[in-house]
């Protein structure tokens, strides 16, 4: 069943939701559309968007999402930020545990954190007990054991051992191309939100955030772009923070998204998909319904975007993105999100 199929009665003003996209500097809304269009397994209720749409509209008294939550991040302001900010992001992904196991926890100045919180706070918790996470020397040798000293806490890190090839990764491209400084990437991309997207996702394996979908290249980027709009809310715009394009990006296609949707009833789950995802059950990466489950994030948002701008609420992707984020940290008896082990998110 083609995802387009099951709107029923399509009026111009919803086609106009899923239009093609004018500008994809990226090539991320095209190539998940096409996914999207293609899907069997994941398909959007528009109805549902426009509901939400209009929710949102009405909220205008609404509590706004910080554009930077500096409790657990270390900044400073200099070239040494930049650099953390770098590492941040070559290691967000995939903190979620086994199903029926306890989740990878930390104790950051008496304050239990897991997640992305944690990932966060155990990286300015090195910086404070004396470790340089900002150079790319350090970075390149860095050793497991020190790796493991860093994410201490109750049970592991997922993925560790990828944690560490990333870290070393970045310090290892920041010294071949860009003397040991990421702000060098930034200044080469001239100021551009896409073209550092681009960037680093060339130059940067990690971040080479790239599937196929019946032997056509789909384009997500979600690290890349999650770093640039990083950037963005640390230095409030300004610095290493100022970039143009910033309206190119798209939402960051993860885990935590898609359960919201899915719990908002925007995005529905075939049968069997919803099954497998509902009993914790892992789907590979790269795999049909994985590509669809996230190609599908990427759409509902920006059919999102363009349903609130009907509304003369204007919010960018990675705005509404950050919004449903900070909704899924506070979801109470929502269903599971599917459960993939990647390093992309």
């Amino acid at each position: 069943m083609a995802t387009i199929s099951i709107w029923h009665d399509v009026e111009d003003d919803d086609e106009e939701l899923f239009a093609p996209p004018e500008h994809d500097p990226l090539g991320v809304l095209g190539s998940t559309r096409w996914v999207v269009e293609q899907g069997e397994r994941v398909w959007i209720n528009i109805d549902r968007v426009k509901l939400l749409s209009e929710q949102w509209a009405e909220e205008d008294s609404a509590p706004q999402t910080p554009q930077w939550y500096d409790r657990y991040h270390f900044f400073d302001g200099t070239q040494r930020s930049v650099n953390w900010l770098l590492l941040l992001d070559a290691l967000n992904f995939c903190f979620w545990a086994e199903k029926g196991q306890p989740r990878w926890t930390i104790d950051y100045h008496g304050e239990k954190l897991n997640g992305y919180w944690a990932e966060a706070a155990a990286l300015t918790r090195a910086v404070e007990e004396g470790l340089p996470l900002w150079d790319a020397e350090y970075l390149s040798t860095i050793s497991e054991e020190t790796m493991a000293h860093i994410f201490r806490g109750e049970q592991s890190i997922p993925l560790f051992e990828q944690r560490v090839a990333n870290a070393r990764e970045a310090g290892r491209v920041l010294l071949d191309h860009f003397d040991g400084q990421f702000s060098q990437a930034i200044e080469q991309a001239g100021g551009s939100a896409v073209a550092l997207v681009l960037l680093l996702a060339e130059r940067f394996p990690s971040f080479h955030d790239v599937a196929c979908y019946r032997q056509r290249e789909v384009r997500f980027l979600k690290r890349a772009q999650i770093c640039v709009a990083d950037l963005h809310g640390a230095f409030k715009g300004k610095s290493w923070g100022a970039f143009t394009g910033l309206e190119h990006l798209t939402a960051f296609a993860d885990y935590k998204l898609p359960q919201v949707l899915r719990q908002y009833g925007v995005i529905e789950y075939q049968a069997s998909l919803a099954a497998h995802v509902d009993a914790q059950e892992l789907i590979a990466p790269g795999s049909e319904e994985e590509i669809e489950i996230r190609a599908a994030t990427v759409w509902a948002c920006e059919m999102l975007r363009r349903a609130l701008l009907k509304q003369g609420r204007s919010m960018t992707a990675p705005e509404i993105d950050q919004r449903l984020w900070f909704i899924s940290q506070n979801l109470n008896e929502a269903r599971p999100y599917h459960r993939t082990r990647t390093i992309y998110y």
